[in-house]
């Protein structure tokens, strides 16, 4: 049996939950950030599963430091819909989830630098 890889899961959940983010500020007619949010937000677990994939260490280092470029713009998204106020939905949770993602991808990523040096 296959162990969980805990940022492959953690990033999958996080991008259902921005599809409907997504989908929730659409009918709220928020068409700018919303767009950009949904790229950014499923873009991260996209990145992973292409670096689990790797055919090398430089390889996975590479998509792992894209997926958490992509964790942090995705936090700038929902910090500028947060504050604009251009919504009521809370997002404190999405908030909470990415900066749990961001913190184990700086990990991974950190941890793969100092094992290749």
């Amino acid at each position: 049996m296959k162990k969980e890889n805990v940022i492959q899961s953690k990033s999958f959940d996080f991008a259902l939950g921005i599809i409907k983010l997504y989908k929730n500020l659409i009918e709220k007619k928020e068409f700018v950030v919303s767009k950009q949010l949904l790229r950014s937000g499923t873009s991260i677990g996209a990145n992973i599963e292409e670096a689990l994939a790797g055919f090398s260490k430089k390889d996975f280092l590479y998509k792992m430091s894209l997926s958490s470029k992509e964790a942090r713009e995705t936090r700038y998204w929902l910090r500028l819909l947060k504050r604009s106020e251009l919504t009521t939905i809370d997002l404190d949770s999405y908030l909470h989830d990415i900066d749990q993602i961001i913190n184990i991808l700086t990990s991974i990523v950190k941890t793969t630098q100092e094992k290749n040096s």
